[in-house]
């Protein structure tokens, strides 16, 4: 599993922690840190967000994991990108669903919202969801991605 991390400056110590924690983990062959590497760099979290979502649109990427201050922003950005499912999960719960019921591709955190344990940990768990497409949710899923279709076509 290829795992792309990005975050702003207001994230960029939780997102290491997990960077160096994903490079540990066997189920992931290769980790993309597309930055920012410093809290001195002041560059929008769109831009970030957007870059990991074209990552996994375009297949350089399985997973996605994001942090900016409250991890809302990071997933708005991702979500613009078609085909993209982005979502902020602060519990284990949630990223359960996430993947299993929504068969969302990134996960977001904020980094004035949670820990770096915690967030960790519900990476780690994370990575072992997969969707499920005989699941109720999966027609819920095909109908958003209908919508997507058709309208970013037009």
């Amino acid at each position: 599993m290829r795992v792309v991390v990005a975050a702003d400056n207001a994230g960029v110590l939780l997102k290491n922690e997990v960077r160096d924690l994903l490079k540990t983990d066997e189920r992931v062959t290769e980790v993309i840190d597309l930055g920012v590497d410093s809290p001195d760099d002041d560059r929008a979290y769109p831009i970030f967000g957007l870059a990991a979502a074209e990552k996994i649109a375009n297949g350089e990427a399985d997973r996605g994991v994001l942090v900016c201050g409250t991890g809302i922003g990071v997933a708005i950005s991702a979500n613009k990108v078609p085909g993209v499912r982005a979502t902020v999960a602060h519990d284990s719960y949630s990223a359960e669903r996430s993947v299993k019921s929504n068969n969302c591709q990134i996960i977001t955190f904020g980094a004035r919202v949670i820990g770096p344990e915690l967030a960790k940990k519900i990476v780690t768990e994370w990575l072992g969801y997969t969707f499920d497409p005989g699941s109720p949710s999966a027609a819920k899923v095909a109908h958003i991605t209908e919508y997507e279709q058709v309208h970013a076509a037009s």
